[in-house]
């Protein structure tokens, strides 16, 4: 750089020789003036010179330039005229100005100057052209064609005025798109299918039979796959894996995973009906996100209780069936693994803090106090998390008290009682936000799950040991099992027994619904440790101020057709939440209503929704789909930030909903 400056001061300037010459012929005039004269004469003629070559220089360079741009001004109009895409100048109001012969072929019109451009092609918005500030692309279909729309908004200067045009260019990319869809087409997707109830199908079907049973099995899942062109492996006795490609799975959703019903349609001599999980993985990045996607869609669906079909794509999961209940299980060994694996983890922990849902039910709160006597008859220090009163426990509550000290832990206090050697136990709920403090699921190490509700798509993943089955009446029946196989011998007070009973019988409508064999084998257990039935009734009594509003809502209550009742809680009911369950309930003793709905608002501004049914229509899935979840005849949601009339609303839609996808029995 330097060097530059260097040398450029040695190149020699005109004007510094006449200024030097000016100099010097001055100081020639003063000493002779005749001779300075004819410096000064020469001098003039070199500055004459000088301007000449200048001027002449300046307009060589103006005519160059001038004459350079009418080549570009030439060769751009004809570039415009011949461009190999088509163009387009639309106005602001969507008036096209000019266009090309390009243009004019692909939407296939003549005669189109000053028409609007919207007019033509319905699909492309002026107004998003002018609102869009990012990338100014857009992307249209014209003609089975797909385009992208490149453009740009240009300033027209005038003498008078100056106004501003946009120019639209139209990229053909219909190849690109074909191949993207069939890239997309194309993508594989697996699905994992496990028959729920295998070993229960062939122990009730006679054996000459089971050999015929099995065979339809296979055949009709087999012919399932040939339908979508598809591998389908059997690498277990009851599971298969289908591997089909992904344009398949628009016409699976469709029609709901039909195989479902084909499959228990079966009749080979087998007296239970057979149920599919199916799990289908799809979009994953390679095979082996697949295969985790599908495996995760086949452990939801068992959660859920079986006979259905969950679809995971990244993170959406969609469901599909789940039209039967779930299948008892009446092997108990998975119940004495639990009990003994359980009775482990206590023994290796300092203490126990044992946790249901928010407003805890008998269920949660007779699950917790079973426990909580098992905790203690390992010699640990129990804690039960209780965050208060409510109506559906308070007449279980003050006996208990009555009865021993029970510790009880405020929700405030349980992350500072959580050590790093501490177990939390869960209780009748497996989805973190339900639980009386959701802290606690993030901060303990150690974490026992005991639900018999459905999985849903929310879940308490960092668990050491899960007891989740949804066949099972009540949390209270799972853990009268736990305690069978904890102990040689049961040990529980006269208030535990009644406290599981009473919990077993609030999610069985006093064993009516939802009841199998090993639901009367753990109230007999219960029984037999010491629990009276008059005793669990007492339970149960309400004041008579409860009595009348639940007959109040039963009265109110209003049938919507497809035998489905809904009525509403008044706004300041007492004890809404309690009224809502149990007026839900005598809704379903009316003649012609199979399911019913009850909408309320607790004392805490929470609105809600109970539901129940006789079986016929699922009432988990109907409440799935407001946030909620449940069983197929017991579930309930809860709503934020709407009225009672809006939710009712809500609600109407989501059954029209279940309906119209065609989830009925």
């Amino acid at each position: 750089m330097g060097n530059k400056r260097f040398m450029k001061m040695l190149i020699p300037d005109t004007k510094i020789h006449l200024w030097i010459m000016t100099v010097c012929i001055s100081i020639l005039a003063y000493y002779n003036l005749m001779i300075g004269g004819i410096g000064i004469f020469v001098l003039l003629y070199l500055i004459y010179h000088h301007w000449k070559t200048q001027h002449d220089r300046k307009e060589m360079w103006t005519k160059y330039i001038e004459s350079l741009s009418s080549d570009i001004d030439a060769a751009t109009k004809h570039a415009i005229l011949n461009l190999p895409i088509p163009l387009a100048i639309v106005e602001f109001d969507g008036s096209i100005a000019w266009y090309n012969p390009k243009f004019s072929e692909m939407i296939d019109a003549k005669d189109i100057l000053e028409r609007n451009i919207e007019d033509l092609i319905p699909s492309l918005k002026v107004s998003n052209i002018l609102q869009d500030k990012k990338d100014m692309v857009t992307e249209v279909t014209i003609k089975d064609r797909h385009y992208k729309v490149l453009y740009n908004i240009v300033k027209i200067a005038s003498d008078c005025d100056s106004r501003y045009i946009i120019m639209v260019y139209w990229i053909d990319i219909t190849n690109f798109q074909n191949l993207k869809a069939k890239y997309n087409e194309e993508k594989p997707a697996i699905a994992l299918i496990q028959v729920d109830n295998y070993d229960d199908v062939l122990q009730n079907t006679e054996e000459a039979s089971r050999p015929l049973v099995i065979a339809e099995i296979d055949r009709r899942i087999s012919l399932w796959a040939a339908r979508m062109n598809a591998v389908v492996k059997k690498y277990q006795k009851d599971k298969y894996i289908v591997f089909f490609e992904h344009k398949y799975l628009e016409r699976l959703e469709s029609k709901r995973f039909a195989i479902l019903d084909e499959i228990r349609e079966i009749q080979g001599g087998n007296e239970i009906p057979i149920t599919l999980s199916i799990g289908v993985g799809v979009n994953g990045k390679n095979p082996i996100q697949l295969e985790e996607f599908a495996r995760a869609g086949v452990d939801l669906a068992l959660g859920r209780g079986g006979d259905q079909a969950v679809v995971k794509k990244i993170d959406t999961l969609n469901f599909y069936g789940g039209k039967t209940k779930a299948v008892e299980k009446r092997n108990k060994v998975k119940a004495r693994v639990i009990a003994h694996a359980l009775r482990q983890l206590i023994d290796q922990s300092s203490k126990v803090i044992i946790m249901g849902h928010k407003f805890p039910d008998m269920d949660s709160f007779g699950a917790a106090i079973g426990v909580y006597r098992a905790v203690k008859n390992r010699g640990k220090d129990p804690y039960i998390v209780f965050d208060g009163v409510n109506p559906a426990i308070e007449n279980l509550y003050h006996r208990i008290q009555q009865h021993g000290e029970y510790r009880m832990i405020d929700v405030e206090d349980v992350p500072a009682t959580l050590d790093h050697n501490a177990l939390l136990v869960v209780v009748d709920t497996h989805r973190p936000q339900f639980t009386q403090c959701p802290e606690a699921i993030s901060r303990a190490d150690k974490i026992v799950l005991i639900d018999h509700h459905r999985r849903g798509t929310e879940f308490i993943e960092n668990t050491v040991l899960t007891y989740l089955e949804p066949y099972a009446s009540s949390t209270c029946e799972l853990v009268t099992e736990i305690l069978q196989y904890m102990e040689d011998k049961i040990t529980l007070e006269k208030v535990e027994a009644e406290a599981l009973l009473a919990g077993i019988a609030v999610d069985t409508k006093n064993f009516s619904f939802k009841t199998g064999v090993r639901t009367f084998e753990a109230a007999s257990l219960l029984r037999r440790a010491g629990a009276d039935t008059t005793s669990v009734r007492q339970l149960f009594q309400d004041d008579l101020q409860t009595f009348v509003a639940k007959a109040q809502v039963v009265k109110n209550a209003e049938d919507i057709g497809r035998n489905i009742a809904i009525s509403v809680c008044p706004k300041g009911t007492h004890n809404a939440a309690l009224v809502a369950a149990q007026a839900a309930d005598e809704l379903l003793d009316i003649r012609g209503i199979t399911a019913s709905f009850v909408l309320g608002i607790r004392e805490n501004g929470e609105l809600f929704i109970s539901g129940r049914s006789l079986g016929d229509i699922n009432v988990q899935v109907i409440l799935e789909k407001l946030g909620g979840g449940g069983h197929l005849t017991i579930a309930g949601t809860q709503l934020k930030d709407v009225t009672l009339e809006e939710a009712k609303e809500m609600l109407k839609k989501a059954i029209d909903e279940y309906f119209e996808e065609g989830d009925i029995k």
